[in-house]
């Protein structure tokens, strides 16, 4: 499948259609939404982004987004990838590993939950290695946290 990634305000329509099947998504397989987690304004500044992917009809397929937690880390949010379609998760991720190296950040790092089993082996299979908990992370047993360096 062919796609286009593109930076996009989160409130935009395709973002919050996206994000409104992530919260979904989630709500069946953890019991929660994630929308708790997730400030929009975190992903607006100079040092964030937020992606659509969309094929090449302009139907939005995907999104994805980081966000600064320190001068060189920075965290992924609302990664998601459409049903039915492949390819566009991991597009969508190496598309904001790269964002991020070029903001000067060395590594991402990421939460998700220990049930989601589908995400847990996405991040393992795309080079995360599992980290302590971070933030309000810390002291969750559900929440699982992952690192990636981006400069190797």
């Amino acid at each position: 499948m062919m796609f286009t990634i593109t930076n996009e305000d989160p409130a935009s329509v395709a973002a919050l259609q996206l994000m409104d099947a992530l919260s979904e998504t989630l709500t069946q397989i953890t019991g929660d939404s994630g929308q708790s987690s997730f400030d929009p304004n975190d992903v607006r500044g100079s040092r964030a982004r937020f992606v659509v992917a969309r094929t090449h009809n302009e139907i939005p397929v995907g999104c994805g987004a980081f966000r600064p937690i320190e001068e060189s880390i920075a965290e992924v949010k609302r990664m998601y990838a459409m049903p039915g379609t492949s390819g566009v998760g991991r597009a969508v991720l190496a598309h904001l590993e790269n964002e991020a190296r070029l903001l000067g950040y060395s590594q991402l790092w990421l939460e998700t939950r220990s049930v989601n089993h589908r995400a847990v082996s996405f991040y393992e299979k795309n080079g995360y290695s599992r980290i302590p908990n971070f933030g309000k992370y810390v002291g969750k047993v559900e929440a699982v946290c992952f690192a990636k360096n981006l400069l190797t």
